[in-house]
């Protein structure tokens, strides 16, 4: 009986240690496949320049799909974290059940979508030849790993829920080798692999996703999660749950798509305002400040995630007096390991950026982006975890009101710098100061209010 997990308490402690047991695993499992994300990058980059622009694009088209599931699972980790604050085990498996429901629904959709109208909205936006031509027979190919993706994604939310986020890595260290793996054989044709150059990550990712998400599956059930939790013993659909779980979810959903939609807006807007000989050069750069994004704002989504479980948790306690001081804890804590990340990077920003094998020159343009999304890294290391807490209290409604009003002065400051004034790139990601300040000020100022205490889920 040693596969069986202990019986953990599911109520949750406000103090520095439990917020780091719960967030530092949560990081090593996002750590992981950022560097598979940098790895991929790094694969594209040396097939060349246009392809490395051509991720970037493509990469945040199929972001915003991924974040549906993200608005999907953080919906379904609110409602069971606050379950598990109630101790009440049973619920949490009815919950789970639904959610597999709605995963597979949306990702579905997604692909349906994708298959209808993507290589025609990236075909009528995009305008460097190279970029246009290569972008739509990948998303065709990259979309079809959604559904595994969700359910992975599912499969986690449940285990940070229920206070298991150590048993995240496994799967996710699992799926980032072996995307790693995968983008060097299908990329570049080693080992008697087909050579398919950048539709070679594509089906790297998809391959790779599956992995993660049998993976996760397996840790269930070899941990008997799904005995205790009675995870599968509710699969019928549930009419009244499954729209629970949506009304939760859907203005998660709406706020992620919104936000990587606008971002999406933002790569256009910079692909389209390319000139001359390097007219790739702008794109390819902001592809690697995303991966920046990703790889040292790990630290901020673990919080982030932490901040939305136990919030809700401590609400299900009946502490609802304690939730500004934990979001409070939580938000120091983000912010000091983010400063520590931002600090390495602009010590010694030419060495993360050699990682790419571009020329100097190509680095030299840069470092003065990387230093402004370094600093616009700390004012999201708090600004995230206060908006979660916003989602941790079930208000997610708000979380959209407050994405809405954020994402018009986002879009509004980037349409006037690129299109309008033409200003540098530095003063293009000059607009994540505005976005992460306007998010925090909203947020921290509806949890003040106090509003939220007379929600009931």
């Amino acid at each position: 009986m040693a596969n069986i997990a202990p019986h953990n308490d599911l109520q949750v402690e406000i103090s520095n240690r439990q917020i780091l047991k719960i967030a530092l695993p949560i990081t090593l499992a996002l750590l992981v496949p950022q560097v598979n994300f940098i790895a991929n990058t790094v694969f594209l980059s040396r097939v060349g320049e246009t392809e490395l622009a051509s991720a970037g694009i493509t990469g945040v088209f199929y972001l915003v799909f991924a974040l549906v599931g993200a608005g999907l699972s953080n919906g379904m980790q609110s409602l069971a974290s606050r379950r598990a604050g109630e101790n009440k085990p049973q619920e949490i498996g009815r919950i789970f059940s639904q959610s597999i429901w709605l995963a597979l629904i949306f990702a579905l959709g997604g692909i349906f979508i994708t298959y209808l109208a993507g290589p025609w909205f990236l075909s009528n936006t995009l305008v460097i030849p190279g970029v246009e031509k290569e972008t739509p027979s990948f998303i065709k190919i990259r979309i079809l790993g959604l559904p595994f993706l969700y359910l992975f994604q599912m499969g986690n939310s449940m285990l940070i829920s229920t206070n298991n986020s150590r048993y995240m890595k496994y799967a996710s260290i699992a799926e980032a080798l072996l995307n790693i793996l995968l983008d060097y054989l299908l990329i570049y044709g080693h080992w008697g692999f087909p050579e398919l150059g950048f539709n070679g990550a594509a089906v790297a990712s998809v391959i790779a996703e599956a992995t993660g998400m049998v993976i996760v599956f397996s840790i269930i059930f070899y941990k008997k999660f799904n005995t205790r939790f009675s995870l599968f013993n509710h699969l019928r659909f549930d009419k009244k749950l499954s729209g629970l779980l949506f009304r939760q979810s859907s203005p998660l959903v709406m706020q992620f798509v919104l936000s990587v939609g606008a971002w999406l807006l933002f790569y256009i807007l910079i692909e389209n305002s390319g000139t001359g000989q390097n007219k790739e050069r702008p794109l390819a750069i902001s592809n690697m400040m995303r991966n920046i994004f990703g790889l040292f704002g790990i630290f901020v989504w673990a919080f982030a995630s932490t901040s939305n479980a136990m919030v809700s948790n401590i609400i299900g306690q009946g502490k609802k007096d304690k939730i500004l001081f934990l979001i409070g804890k939580i938000a120091r804590l983000s912010f000091i390991f983010t400063a520590s990340l931002c600090l390495v990077i602009n010590l010694f920003p030419d060495i993360f950026l050699r990682i790419y094998g571009r020329d100097p020159g190509f680095i030299a343009d840069a470092i003065p982006v990387l230093r402004v999304v370094s600093v616009a890294l700390l004012l999201m290391s708090v600004s995230t975890v206060w908006l979660n807490g916003v989602t941790g209290t079930a208000n997610t409604k708000i979380n959209l009101a407050i994405e809405i009003v954020a994402i018009t002065v986002y879009c509004i400051y980037v349409y006037f710098v690129l299109r309008v004034w033409h200003l540098s790139l530095e003063w293009a990601w000059a607009s994540e100061f505005l976005y992460w300040t306007v998010l925090f000020a909203l947020s921290y100022i509806y949890l003040q209010s106090g509003r939220w205490k007379k929600k009931v889920i």
